[in-house]
């Protein structure tokens, strides 16, 4: 009986571990996560975050994961048209220019330290 050797998936959430642990033990990779998570509470979060971290580290990426069927790299998705593109800068820019004006407000500062001061 051969067994598969533990790699880290690249489509994991951080760094792949637990899915990697997951898809070498065949399991779903939510309650891996899950056991993870609460071993890194019980542990004082600070050593199974180590652990975890050098799990990364010394696990190999997996070598062949076929990117070409990952839904991260697909192209199924819709793209948003150049004027779409467009108005949500437009929009954004907008946004940043109002908190800016807000940010840098010079007399509205002066009238915060005035009353600050009463």
């Amino acid at each position: 009986m051969a067994t598969k050797k533990l790699y880290r998936s690249p489509r994991g959430k951080i760094f792949g571990v637990c899915t990697g642990l997951a898809e070498w033990r065949d399991l779903p990779a939510d309650p891996v996560r899950l056991i993870v998570f609460l071993v890194v509470l019980v542990t004082g979060v600070f050593p199974g975050a180590l652990i975890y971290l050098a799990a990364a580290l010394l696990i190999p990426m997996n070598p062949g994961y076929d990117y070409s069927e990952s839904t991260i790299y697909s192209n199924d998705e819709p793209k948003q048209s150049e004027a779409e593109l467009k108005a949500e800068y437009e929009r954004l820019k907008r946004k940043v220019e109002k908190m800016e004006s807000e940010m840098f407000n010079k007399e509205r500062d002066w009238d915060d330290r005035f009353h600050q001061g009463s």
